[in-house]
């Protein structure tokens, strides 16, 4: 028997209708923000990622799936704000509509030891805001994460906030930050004295717990900010303030990818363990310019579906349940119930019927198994009658309707 791939996952029928709701809700909420789907490819030239996430990034260094095509090299997506700078600046979305805000559902690849909520396949809800440096934004992506996650019900989640600042100013933080730790470096773990030269701002995400220590230690603070920096990041904060969206600086978060500048936050929920972060963002507003665009602002986040699954408080028993099952006794019944499921189904109601001639009773078990909200029995006295008897699965009340009125009854109570 041939197996999934280590690190990849099957989304079963029994489980795809609570990743439908994280997707429908997610569309809903980003149209209430003016967002539109984009659907940039899952492969691109590995340069891409190269020259946006940074070389020395864990993402380059260790977790990137590789096709290697004659003198060519491309690479499954292991995040999507490249993938949309990409397509921003290809497509001439600068040109057409300067300021765009996209929005994208879709697997990503990273080639990572597998464990709880994370996998070598995993998929992302994520936005980008691209054209934009005002700070207001900056408050509106976090705001439309906070809705986001809200809305899957997930609880007791927190939002970690802090900033980078431009360029010069994240040059001065990794100055700052390698006096502080030089006395220290015998004492890091072996790929954060690697980090010391190469990315030592990746340090303040070192996981390892020495390496936590050491870093608490260290007052990183904000005098690194520069005054424009400092003002955008204030702005930042009191927007927050002002819409109600509860905040907790975090002057060591960095995140792990090069790109960033100036805000950057991050989403944990303490149920998920050592890897607590349910999403991630910020602004980067060097990176169309590095991609050969215009140079201007731009911030997103994306969000972890598989983790959002873990810590959402959503059921399959509160999908809202609309499946009709059509129960025929006889032969007779059989012939209306087909009829019936055909113009049932082109008035847009979900439908399934027993095709395996299961008695009533085996009949309302499977439909019992498939949720259903109604059962539709039709038999003998039923035909003559020209009626259908309605069962309510929930509150178990069952009555007979007129069959010339099925259909605007179904949808009556279904609605």
């Amino acid at each position: 028997m041939i197996k999934r791939i280590t690190g990849t996952k099957d989304i079963l029928p029994d489980e795809i209708r609570l990743w439908q709701e994280i997707e429908t809700i997610s569309r809903r909420i980003f149209s209430y923000y003016n967002y539109q789907e984009i659907r940039p490819p899952l492969v691109e030239d590995v340069s891409l990622f190269n020259r946006s996430l940074g070389e020395t990034t864990e993402i380059i260094q260790k977790q990137m799936f590789l096709i290697p095509h004659q003198d060519q090299t491309y690479a499954l997506r292991p995040e999507g704000t490249a993938s949309i700078v990409r397509a921003y600046i290809e497509n001439n979305l600068d040109k057409t509509n300067a300021f765009s805000k996209l929005y994208y559902l879709g697997p990503m690849f990273r080639l990572e030891r597998p464990q709880k909520g994370r996998l070598r396949q995993f998929h992302h809800v994520g936005c980008e805001a691209i054209g934009c440096a005002d700070p207001s934004i900056d408050v509106e992506i976090i705001g439309l994460a906070d809705t986001l996650l809200n809305a899957f019900a997930v609880n007791d989640f927190c939002i970690k906030l802090n900033s980078l600042g431009c360029p010069e100013d994240r040059k001065e933080l990794k100055t700052s930050l390698q006096k502080k730790l030089k006395d220290k470096y015998n004492h890091l773990c072996p790929e954060c004295q690697a980090r010391f030269n190469n990315n030592v701002l990746r340090i303040l995400d070192c996981k390892n717990t020495s390496c936590q220590e050491i870093v608490k230690d260290c007052a990183v603070g904000s005098s690194h900010l520069c005054d424009a920096c400092q003002n955008h990041f204030n702005a930042v904060k009191e927007g927050l303030r002002r819409i109600g969206i509860t905040f907790t600086l975090t002057e060591h978060l960095v995140r792990g990818l090069d790109y960033y500048t100036g805000t950057v936050f991050e989403i944990s929920h303490s149920s998920l363990g050592a890897q607590d972060a349910i999403g991630a963002g910020g602004r980067y507003d060097t990176l169309v310019q590095e991609l050969g665009g215009p140079s201007i602002g731009a911030v997103g986040f994306a969000l972890g579906i598989e983790r959002i699954l873990l810590a959402t408080k959503i059921t399959l028993q509160d999908i809202a349940k609309d499946l009709v099952y059509l129960i025929p006794l006889g032969t007779n019944a059989k012939e209306k119930v087909l009829e019936l499921l055909h113009h049932l189904r082109k008035e847009g109601i979900r439908t399934e019927t027993d095709y395996e001639g299961k008695s009533l009773k085996g009949a309302m078990r499977a439909a019992n198994e498939q949720n259903a909200r109604f059962v539709l029995i039709i038999g003998d006295d039923e035909l003559q009658k020209e009626s259908v008897t309605i069962k309510d699965m929930q509150s178990s009340i069952q009555d007979q309707i007129k069959l010339s009125d099925c259909t605007e009854e179904l949808k009556k109570r279904i609605a």
